[in-house]
């Protein structure tokens, strides 16, 4: 029956059949089948899964970001990073990364600064010289750093999966998502100057200085009052988020006076949508996962994996192509609620820190967004850059061997991830 469950469930997957529906309908044709369990408890797991305060603060991240952007704030974080870095050569696709690094700090979605940033600086580097498949290849492959940096969607959704701080997994995500840009931006350095792409002039007059920081600093101080709450303890994630919902709110309505009914009821629905996806998938997989412990699904794959060796760094190797494939053809959250419980314990039990294989996880499965076939950024830089996906995916290979590097020394450093959280007192 296990057999019979699993590939049900990758039919369904690869038929098409979105992924919540996937979990939801193979564990429950599980249930009828395989054992005699009441049906209801596929209800009781999925409402045990939803019911969590900490989850909360997705819609709340989601809606910040959806009215930081509708204010307009992109552009001036764009026109900002511009005057700072513009001028080094390639300059728009340093923008590109650099401009990701801060919205990063706003969204906690790739997919959202994705949205954002591609549907900007990607026609504006076309204009000015750019091949197409290098603007959407560098956008795609900065878009990453989104859900890394913090606030970051995926490490509430882990944190509360796991029962391990959030405001830990944001403190570690600080210096993996930095190595990530400055990686990415090395690389658009060589490439730009091989292919010779142009830079801007220089132009360090306090006047333009002092009016794109102007523009920019509302934008640039939401990152650091969540985080800051967060890390002083002034409030949990949840009501980080709750704060930057108000953040938002007072920036678009009162100061930049962008805001209006028809924009913050626009922002409400796309944030709903969004919600509703992947509290759909937390739901669905809490009965998936169930189904996988009745059956010691878990207890099976780490026996398989320990039996080939107990050496900490060949097992994470080992954990690191798994992940690595499963980003390819999973959702990034079902991955996390799926993989999180089996593949955790294993870490912990060979003396591996949780917050460090956290990060190791977080960054691998996020790398699947920008790998073929089903990486969900390539399918939105692809259109606006008017390229094919094909031609996207060996564009962007470069830039995702920068990203696998950058993991593998996340892998095996993990001071990288662990040293933001120990400066601030969290216990790791």
């Amino acid at each position: 029956m296990v057999t019979v469950f699993l590939i049900v469930f990758a039919l369904l997957l690869f038929s098409g059949t979105p992924i919540a529906f996937s979990l939801a309908v193979s564990a429950t044709l599980f249930l009828y089948i395989g054992t005699t369990r009441p049906t209801h408890a596929i209800v009781q797991q999925m409402f045990t899964a939803s019911d969590s305060f900490p989850l909360m603060a997705i819609p709340f991240f989601l809606l910040a970001g959806e009215l930081m952007n509708e204010t307009g704030i992109t552009q001036r974080l764009v026109n900002f990073c511009n005057i700072l870095i513009g001028w080094i050569r390639g300059g728009l696709s340093q923008v590109t990364v650099v401009a990701s690094m801060f919205f990063a700090g706003i969204t906690g979605s790739a997919i959202a600064d994705t949205a954002a940033i591609g549907s900007i600086l990607i026609p504006s580097m076309e204009e000015e010289g750019f091949d197409s498949e290098f603007a959407a290849a560098i956008t795609a492959a900065a878009s990453v750093i989104g859900p890394i940096i913090p606030p970051s969607i995926i490490m509430v959704v882990y944190g509360t999966t796991l029962n391990m701080s959030i405001g830990a997994l944001f403190a570690a995500g600080m210096i993996p998502g930095i190595l990530i840009g400055l990686g990415l931006m090395i690389a658009a350095y060589i490439v730009s100057k091989r292919k010779k792409y142009p830079k801007h002039k220089l132009d360090w007059r306090a006047s333009t200085l002092a009016k794109g920081f102007k523009d920019a600093v509302l934008a640039l101080l939401m990152p650091i009052i969540i985080l800051g709450g967060i890390l002083s303890g002034v409030f949990t994630a949840t009501e980080a988020g709750a704060v930057a919902v108000a953040y938002s709110l007072i920036v678009g309505l009162f100061i930049f006076r962008s805001l209006d009914l028809k924009k913050i009821y626009n922002s409400m629905l796309k944030s709903a949508v969004s919600t509703s996806t992947i509290m759909l998938i937390v739901a669905a997989s809490n009965p998936f996962g169930w189904v996988l412990s009745i059956e010691q699904i878990p207890q099976m794959i780490a026996n398989g994996i320990t039996g080939i060796s107990n050496n900490p760094l060949v097992v994470l190797l080992i954990i690191n192509v798994l992940l690595l494939i499963a980003g390819m053809f999973l959702e990034t959250n079902a991955n996390v609620l799926i993989l999180g419980p089996i593949l955790l314990p294993i870490a912990v039990s060979l003396g591996i820190n949780p917050i460090h294989f956290a990060m190791i996880m977080i960054v691998n499965l996020i790398i699947g967004l920008i790998t073929p076939p089903l990486g969900l950024c390539l399918f939105i830089t692809a259109p606006i850059a008017h390229i094919s996906i094909e031609k996207l995916s060996i564009s962007i290979i470069p830039y995702l061997m920068v990203e696998i590097a950058v993991l593998a020394l996340i892998t095996l450093i993990p001071e990288i991830s662990l040293f933001i959280p120990r400066l601030f007192g969290f216990s790791v």
